[in-house]
């Protein structure tokens, strides 16, 4: 089904680095492609670098770059089209930002406990996002060594603020992807009515 003659939407797909929030947006933005739905799939480590090139990773241009995340977001929703933000977004303010600009918004937090995530997160390869995060972020706090291009790392450096409103939250883990994926959908099948 297109999105011709339904109102647009956006779920932002939020949670600690390494905890499933990208293998989760995948395999939904895949199912609902399939279903013939008109999905874009934004991840913020890509279009982040699409917004600065030369990414710092300072807190004003994580705003910056959350706030221009949303604008994307936004107008792809007007246009009617279903959006799965993929981002951490660590603070409130940048979902309930999302929250008063999208008319129809959802968020899912997936979340683990921190030291999951870094488990998780070690054997990511080298990618959208530095390898190693967890790590360096750790390394810098016991010895004040540096990292070119590491910001604050969320969870080591700053918190992840949960949203007591959130639409739905999955402990994520020990569940398998399937398993995570299937939870989502159920959600979705009934958010979107499907």
């Amino acid at each position: 089904m297109t999105s011709q003659g339904r109102r647009g939407w956006a779920v932002w797909l939020v949670g600690l680095p390494g905890s499933g929030k990208s293998a989760l947006a995948r395999g939904l933005h895949q199912e609902l492609a399939e279903r013939g739905l008109d999905v874009v799939w934004l991840q913020m480590d890509e279009r982040r670098k699409a917004y600065f090139p030369k990414p710092t990773y300072s807190a004003e241009e994580r705003e910056k770059a959350y706030a221009m995340f949303v604008d994307e977001a936004a107008a792809l929703v007007a246009q009617g089209r279903g959006v799965l933000m993929d981002g951490t977004a660590y603070q409130l303010a940048m979902r309930r930002a999302a929250r008063q600009r999208i008319p129809r918004f959802a968020e899912i937090c997936v979340t683990c406990p921190i030291e999951e995530a870094m488990r998780r997160e070690a054997s990511r390869p080298e990618g959208l996002v530095m390898a190693g995060l967890y790590e360096k972020a750790l390394e810098r706090k016991r010895t004040g060594r540096g990292f070119a291009g590491l910001g604050e790392v969320i969870g080591v450096d700053v918190p992840f603020e949960l949203d007591p409103e959130a639409e739905l939250n999955i402990d994520n883990t020990e569940l398998k992807k399937e398993q995570t994926r299937a939870i989502a959908l159920a959600f979705l099948e009934k958010w979107l009515d499907l």
